[in-house]
């Protein structure tokens, strides 16, 4: 079993950053595919970004250039830090977890573990 914990989310104004964090605990052999989602009040969940270990990227495309998803020191520690954020960036953002490929295509329902979900409200 995997738990996970976001933090990192609050209210910032447009062109703000925020840096999201998502800490991983148990068999982290769960952990090698971490994924950010994030859903809107009456919107579909989408995949933001992931990172297959340490190297695997991808990102959705409306937020290429301005986020960024890194492992921290050790792999328990996944980061999404979100530059130039926008009001339309305003969600509740989970982190999620599985043990294999596929990774930056898996849909919401391929993933093990989530989060509970950190908030982030952009303003105009």
């Amino acid at each position: 079993q995997v738990h996970l914990v976001e933090s990192g989310g609050g209210s910032v104004q447009a062109g703000g950053s925020l840096r999201l964090s998502c800490e991983a605990s148990g068999d982290t052999d769960g952990t090698d595919c971490i994924a950010w989602f994030r859903q809107a009040p009456g919107k579909e969940r989408e995949r933001v970004a992931s990172i297959f270990l340490r190297t695997g990227t991808s990102y959705l495309d409306s937020v290429k250039g301005r986020f960024t998803i890194s492992r921290g020191s050790t792999k328990n520690t996944v980061y999404l830090l979100m530059n130039s954020l926008k009001p339309e960036d305003t969600a509740m953002y989970y982190c999620a977890g599985r043990s294999a490929l596929p990774c930056g295509g898996a849909s919401a329902y391929l993933f093990d573990y989530w989060g509970q979900g950190t908030q982030v409200t952009v303003s105009s």
